[in-house]
């Protein structure tokens, strides 16, 4: 009851403060069994100063993975982009001259998630990129469910384990994730290979959980 009453607080909060009510759907009640698994890749890992560069999304419906309703995007950033960032991620300088502003990436995103809970790995880094370029927009931070796929991967390792020694150290990296799970990898540090693998990583874990 309390959690129900908490809810629709937040909930009535975050409208009144919404910026633009074209964005009124992400408060809808989700379609059931939908997520979206969302990937950002950036021109870094400082927050306060780095910008997003490109963006993947796919939509999970039920135990599929439609990657025929996915979304990718460039994005221009406004300074030059590192050496260190073209080595990583491989967008040139002249590959994200074509790409849009970030406010208008932002409304193609939004309009594509809807109200679907969100999916990632180390979602939380890609939320605060997005949201820095929300707040000035909408005044309002995401408002979505997230689902982690790291902390499904810890639970799921954590119960295989003895009880003295549960809640340890576990590896989280992407790469020994889908190995362990058997899942085929794409190259990484591409924003659509991430958020697919992320939501096969999803799918899986959804199953061995029994969630």
């Amino acid at each position: 009851m309390f959690n129900t009453w908490w809810q629709a607080i937040r909930r009535g909060w975050l409208l009144y403060h919404l910026a633009d009510e074209r964005f009124r759907f992400m408060y809808d009640p989700p379609p059931e069994n939908e997520w979206v698994t969302l990937d950002c890749e950036t021109t870094g890992l400082d927050v306060g100063k780095d910008e997003i560069i490109s963006i993947g999304a796919v939509v999970i419906k039920g135990n599929r993975l439609m990657t025929s309703e996915r979304l990718e995007l460039l994005v221009k950033p406004s300074r030059t982009v590192s050496a260190e960032s073209v080595r990583i991620h491989r967008l040139r300088e002249q590959d994200l001259a074509q790409g849009m502003d970030a406010e208008d990436a932002m409304m193609q995103l939004l309009t594509f998630i809807g109200s679907r809970p969100l999916v990632g790995y180390y979602l939380e880094f890609d939320m605060a990129m997005i949201n820095r370029v929300l707040w000035p927009m909408l005044g309002v931070p995401l408002p979505h469910q997230r689902c982690e796929v790291s902390s499904m991967y810890y639970d799921y390792k954590n119960r295989q384990l003895p009880a003295h020694e549960q809640g340890g150290n576990i590896d989280l990296r992407f790469a020994t994730l889908m190995n362990d799970l058997q899942l085929p990898e794409r190259e990484a540090h591409d924003a659509i290979n991430d958020a697919v693998m992320a939501g096969m990583a999803f799918l899986k874990l959804r199953r061995l959980l029994g969630r």
